[in-house]
């Protein structure tokens, strides 16, 4: 198992000088040594001066203990081991428009994995980032694929407008020993070479800046960005059969066929219905035969 001193920190000056505006697209970049949840503070910040994190604000731990995904579930990671952020943003775009907020930073993510790690990541509907299993083996509701991030985006409500707090973290350096569970993996365990934490924060800014300014300059429509079919081209969940989880209770069998204009999962079941799916826990299920 690798050593703290054997994962670097990072260095607030170095990102700020790469980050912040006029150089890069970031207003604010504030590094904090460790915390709970960069998601959960931002939250509270925000609520408490919205004034004080403009658009383009970003959060970062270099360790964040008690992360938080969907549903309240939470997970630790190794010091250093992983990349947790939130970002602060004012979509200025109609309030329908939000739900496309967790798939425009999942494509900003997968982009930069793609380019920076040279992983084949992809995006499992709605907010997960997902690479293929090194020894080709599947895991229930996951397939073939194991889960390497994910996004979390959170909607406060403020005097100055809406702000919606993008949270993404991403696992790193974990050995397979530090993974928690079976469906999840690292860059390094899916055989990245040296995935260095600074270099891909910077890509991922970067890049989910690129894919937000483009959405935003075409009124949020996420056809005429390109949004839609770039979403669509690294959805792994698109053509496959699913189980969705609703939250309130039951279930939706089917394919996922497409996206709607808000962002939701078009699932098809087995009589041949429509089932638009805005939030759910998606599982990725074998067909039958």
């Amino acid at each position: 198992m690798s050593d703290v001193t054997d994962r670097p920190a990072l260095r607030a000056s170095v990102l700020r000088d790469l980050l912040l505006a006029p150089a890069g697209p970031l207003a604010r970049v504030e590094l904090v040594e460790r915390t709970g949840s960069t998601n959960s503070d931002l939250v509270a910040a925000v609520q408490a001066d919205p004034a004080a994190w403009p658009d383009a604000s970003l959060l970062v731990a270099d360790h964040q203990s008690v992360g938080r995904g969907r549903a309240g579930r939470s997970w630790e990671t190794p010091a250093r081991s992983s990349l947790t952020m939130s970002f602060a943003l004012r979509p200025q775009t109609p309030p329908a428009s939000y739900g496309w907020l967790p798939l425009v930073a999942g494509l900003g993510a997968v982009h930069a994995l793609r380019a920076t790690a040279g992983v084949p990541a992809a995006l499992k509907w709605p907010n997960d980032l997902m690479l293929p299993a090194v020894d080709g083996t599947e895991v229930a509701g996951w397939g073939p694929l194991r889960k390497v991030g994910g996004v979390l985006t959170e909607l406060v409500r403020t005097e100055e407008g809406d702000v919606v707090v993008v949270g993404i973290g991403i696992n790193v350096s974990q050995t397979p020993a530090e993974l928690p569970v079976p469906s999840a993996t690292s860059l390094a365990r899916a055989g990245a070479v040296d995935p260095d934490r600074e270099l891909l924060l910077v890509a991922l800014v970067t890049s989910l800046a690129e894919v937000l300014d483009r959405w935003r300059a075409h009124g949020a429509d996420p056809v005429g960005s390109g949004i839609a079919d770039e979403v669509a081209a690294v959805c792994a969940t698109l053509g496959t059969r699913v189980r969705v989880e609703l939250p309130g209770g039951g279930e939706i069998l089917g394919t996922a066929r497409r996206l709607d204009d808000e962002g939701a999962l078009v699932v098809v079941d087995d009589m041949g219905a429509e089932h638009h799916v805005l939030a759910g826990d998606v599982r990725h299920v074998r067909a039958a035969g």
